[in-house]
């Protein structure tokens, strides 16, 4: 196989350029722009890789071909790096030409466990459309409940668009097609940090690395107050509370809805089994520095680029997530690196449209890690320069806001279910961020970053609302209550809470009740699992159905609906169970009642802070 080298023409010298905007919630639209980055890099096409948040509609004037990656969170609704440039979008004065030089191309990625798949990517899809933009082929729709995730839908997708870019530009006389089976560069060249003033060496070195999380000023510095198990000893899930303190220099600013960014780190142990598996134990801890030279593909938040200097073993700690279950790409690349006879020939099946059978069955259905899988590949041989190009990066978790800084100045707290399962293997595993968190300690410090959240509050303190929060989606109501009762509100705050049993895990239980006693709160609480054995199990949409006339007077006079937990079922039954008060009690029609629920939707009346 040969080694593809390219030089980067610039983009006012190249006319085959293309822009490649992604809006990413939790980094998959970007790692899939990157991937398509790198194919129409074989079609000779010098593409820009940018936030869709860099852009506005204007500057869109200037494009001629755009290829847009766009997630969906909550239910059908854009990432909060989309809202932007949606907002100029839908603006009603734009003229239906207003994109008529552009082409465009949309993947999305979505997961049809969500109540609106793919949702934003189909209406930016028309939005466009609408205003005089060219659509080059029929849209992706990535779902992460597909056999093989995303890349089941990306795979046949990307052939797709390279055939239609191919016919809208052909190739260059003297020109061809770069194969597949060609290395593309690396991202990035490791060198070995050389030292201006001559010293001996030392034994073991250890680098006084660069970390620049810790100067980023999107970044503060939190210090852990409570690290405090909410759930009964024994029970089967540890949630915990965590309350962490910033200094008052800080001046750190959060609303009810915001979340917070916590960088995970990975376990010491883990890192030093995985270096010594890719044979790099020897040299894990000498400086090394890092140059970028694929500037079509990203690099992990924070990575120190040169001249500043790091180790290998704190990019596996930090900044590379080897616990992932990987992509297809991923066996690519562990075919370019390997010269044994049996791996090639797995890898290969696995890589043919035939196998890929095969490779959901080994990799993506017993959710093999890339750790547990080089186990397996002992002869594959990494370069340390494509260590960015096989490990996805390990990116920041985000956590809803359980508090109300009004109450808790200089602190934000969390309620967190810390991650553990096991997988069709029995094999135990462990969520890295989750479980660096659990094993901090009062007085430990972490950088923690803060991030709008999806819900805003309503205007007037005397306005009514609902909250619907069961598990740790209770986290986000947590902090509504607060902020309201703080602020006086006027009208009683409403909150359905949901759990399996009320001596296990009804979280903040002692609070509730404080709040009712005062009158400053009206808890309703569906225990799923206390209930007598045959009888039916009640969840938080069953206790809405109960209070359909209170729920129907407190919407008739203009309450606020907030829903946030799982995106599984649960929301999707709570509006049903919304639409059937106003059905039943308000006396409308099935059509209408639904109408009515998206409306207050639409109107900014209902928010859903869900994940999956």
């Amino acid at each position: 196989m040969s080694r593809l080298v390219s030089s980067v023409p610039s983009p006012e010298l190249d006319p085959r350029s293309l822009l490649i905007l992604y809006a990413t919630g939790t980094g998959n639209a970007q790692d899939v722009a990157d991937r398509i980055a790198r194919q129409c890099r074989r079609i000779s096409f010098q593409c820009r890789v940018l936030s869709v948040d860099e852009f506005s509609a204007p500057e869109l004037l200037s494009e001629t071909l755009v290829v847009f990656v766009v997630a969906t969170t909550g239910s059908g609704v854009e990432p909060r790096s989309m809202s932007s440039l949606w907002a100029q979008l839908l603006r009603s004065d734009l003229p239906s030409d207003m994109f008529e030089d552009l082409s465009f191309a949309v993947f999305g990625l979505g997961d049809t466990a969500y109540e609106k798949f793919c949702w934003a990517a189909k209406k930016l899809s028309r939005r466009l459309i609408s205003l005089g933009a060219q659509e080059i082929c029929e849209r992706g729709e990535g779902d992460d409940q597909h056999p093989l995730g995303l890349d089941g839908a990306f795979q046949p997708w990307t052939k797709s668009l390279l055939s239609s870019l191919l016919s809208l530009f052909p190739l260059p006389l003297g020109t061809e097609v770069i194969s597949e089976t060609s290395i593309p560069p690396s991202r990035v060249v490791i060198q070995d940090f050389q030292e201006h003033i001559t010293q001996p060496a030392p034994a073991t070195p250890r680098a006084n690395i660069d970390d620049p999380l810790q100067t980023d000023d999107a970044f503060y510095t939190a210090t852990v107050r409570t690290n405090k198990r909410t759930t009964a000893e024994g029970w089967y899930q540890d949630v915990r509370h965590f309350d962490l303190e910033f200094k008052a220099v800080d001046m750190i600013r959060y609303a009810p809805g915001d979340v917070a960014l916590i960088h995970p780190v990975a376990p010491p142990s883990e890192v030093q089994d995985f270096l010594e598996l890719l044979r790099w134990n020897v040299n894990a801890d000498r400086p090394i520095t890092i140059t970028r030279t694929m500037e079509d593909q990203s690099l992990p938040d924070h990575l120190p680029l040169y001249p500043q200097k790091t180790t290998l073993r704190t990019i596996l700690s930090k900044h590379v997530d080897f616990r992932a279950v990987p992509r297809r790409v991923f066996f690519q690349y562990l075919r370019y690196f390997t010269t044994d006879e049996r791996e090639v020939e797995t890898l290969d099946d696995w890589l043919s449209p035939a196998g890929a059978d095969d490779l959901y069955e080994y990799c993506h259905r017993p959710r093999r890690t890339i750790h547990e899988i080089m186990t397996e590949f002992r002869h594959v041989r990494i370069p340390r320069d494509y260590v960015f190009d096989l490990l996805p990066p390990l990116r920041p978790r985000q956590f809803s806001i359980a508090s109300s800084l009004k109450k808790h100045p200089n602190s934000i707290q969390l309620c967190i279910a810390i991650v553990k399962y096991r997988t069709m293997l029995k094999v135990p595993r462990r969520g890295i961020c989750t479980s660096y968190l659990a094993g901090l300690e009062p007085g430990d410090t972490l950088r923690v970053g803060i991030q709008k959240g999806l819900i805003t509050m309503p205007p007037s303190p005397s306005t009514p609302v609902i909250c619907v929060g069961p598990g740790t989606g209770v986290a986000p109501m947590r902090a509504v209550i607060e902020e309201r009762v703080h602020d006086g509100s006027s009208s009683v705050n409403h909150l359905y809470f949901g759990c399996r049993s009320a001596t296990q895990d009804e979280h903040y239980a002692l609070e509730w009740a404080d709040l009712v006693a005062r009158q400053e709160l009206i808890y309703r609480v569906a225990y799923s699992r206390d209930g007598k054995e045959g009888e039916p199990r009640v969840y938080v949409q069953d206790r809405i159905r109960e209070d359909a006339k209170q729920v129907w007077r407190l919407l008739q006079d203009g309450a606020w609906v907030y829903i946030s937990g799982s995106s599984n079922k649960m929301p999707t039954a709570v509006k049903a169970a919304l639409a059937e008060a106003v059905e039943k009690e308000g006396e409308f029609e099935k059509e209408a009642a639904v109408k009515y629920i998206n409306e207050m939707m639409r109107d900014g009346r209902l928010w859903e802070e869900c994940w999956s």
